[in-house]
């Protein structure tokens, strides 16, 4: 029996054609396809400005820096993510300042992150049991809070309104990671037009890829020519060649992955309707199911992106051996996610340990993600959900 991908891109001719026709131009970087997938990205996703990079990662970090995070300046952002959301922080010298995550969505608990920006922005005696552990008895006094970096998981908006309202109080920065949603939307309005700026990902497990590479939007012009500055070596617009302003990086965004996104962009409605049918057909198997619970997507996400499919894992089974067990019949599935706040870098640096962040932590341990992508047929799915639904203790 033929094997099933955890993930596939969904490419047609058209993408392989536009990738082509640019190796017959003398621009393989900084040519007109970053410039045309530049102006219809943003024209997509309803900003003023979009700046590619060459990866998700590379972007929050330039939206860190444009946000003013310096050595021990704290943001506050969540546990249960990707680690780049995190680590961008970190390559700043910045402190996360983690809090913990709602159980339904696993994203961002606005109600804690409110009680930490006041907490954190007052001076109150209850300002350090927000930070790391290994930063709680010190004498050194932590920088200011700068930003939140909420991170839109699975594809599903964080509660964003209750963050906007306290960062416009207090006047921090917000970030959106939306790295996993493009097409999103919460309340109406779409994932990345509610932050100061936000953050997506194209790699070959997302809705659409270009390979490697990324988007950063944002409607505010400086915060625009600071990251154009900032992917290309720190040189600004009016400075000579081999002139640079500051100190930038080489983050840019080459034309074939630039066409490949183009392409991609043009057939992105087909891409994501493909990916909500995938989504319904495995909710339609495990809806009834006893030890396996589906995504549940809140009445505020008026439009869910589905970037992977995530099943909760029910006593008594266990999540690890539902793992083991799927492999045995030739079906491959994933951890999603790994806490950051447990992953070996963060517990030896940080101080953390298990109990720190409960509901992140349960996540972690009953959270599988199956196989998804929108080329999956109808039966590679039966396949999957048969494997499932045939599990007992």
């Amino acid at each position: 029996m033929p094997s099933i991908p955890m993930s596939s891109p969904d490419l047609t001719d058209a993408e392989r054609a536009a990738v082509a026709a640019v190796l017959t131009t003398p621009f393989l970087s900084i040519g007109p396809q970053i410039e045309a997938f530049e102006r219809a990205f943003a024209a997509y996703v309803g900003t003023r400005h979009a700046v590619g990079v060459n990866s998700g990662t590379s972007g929050l970090h330039l939206a860190v820096i444009a946000a003013g995070v310096g050595e021990g300046d704290l943001v506050i952002t969540t546990p249960f993510s990707f680690i780049a959301s995190a680590n961008c922080i970190l390559y700043e010298r910045g402190i996360p300042v983690f809090v913990d995550v709602d159980p339904v969505t696993g994203n961002l608990d606005p109600e804690q992150a409110i009680a930490a920006a006041e907490d954190l922005m007052t001076g109150s005696a209850a300002a350090r049991r927000w930070l790391p552990p290994a930063l709680r008895e010190s004498n050194a006094r932590p920088g200011k809070l700068k930003a939140i970096l909420p991170v839109h998981a699975y594809g599903q908006p964080a509660d964003m309104d209750p963050l906007l309202t306290v960062a416009r109080h207090y006047g921090l920065a917000v970030i959106e990671d939306a790295c996993e949603a493009i097409g999103a939307e919460y309340r109406h309005r779409r994932a990345g037009t509610l932050g100061d700026a936000a953050v997506f990902a194209f790699y070959p497990n997302k809705q659409m890829t270009t390979g490697e590479g990324g988007m950063i939007v944002t409607e505010r012009d400086d915060w625009a020519d600071l990251f154009r500055s900032l992917r290309n070596q720190g040189r600004d617009v009016f400075d000579a060649w081999l002139n640079h302003t500051r100190l930038g990086y080489n983050y840019r965004l080459d034309e074939m992955s630039a066409a490949l996104g183009l392409a991609q962009l043009q057939r992105i409605e087909e891409l994501l309707s493909k990916r909500a049918r995938v989504a319904a057909w495995y909710t339609e198997r495990l809806a009834d199911s006893e030890f396996f619970r589906p995504p549940t997507v809140t009445a505020d996400t008026t439009r869910m992106s589905w970037f992977v499919y995530v099943v909760r894992v029910r006593p008594p089974l266990r999540r690890d051996e539902v793992i083991r067990r799927l492999a045995a019949a030739g079906i491959p599935s994933r951890p999603y996610f790994t806490p950051i706040h447990l992953q070996p870098f963060y517990r030896q640096r940080f101080g953390y340990a298990p109990g720190a962040f409960p509901v992140t932590e349960h996540l972690g341990e009953v959270s599988l993600a199956l196989p998804f992508a929108g080329v999956m047929s109808e039966d590679q799915v039966d396949r999957v959900c048969t494997a499932l639904l045939a599990m007992t203790p």
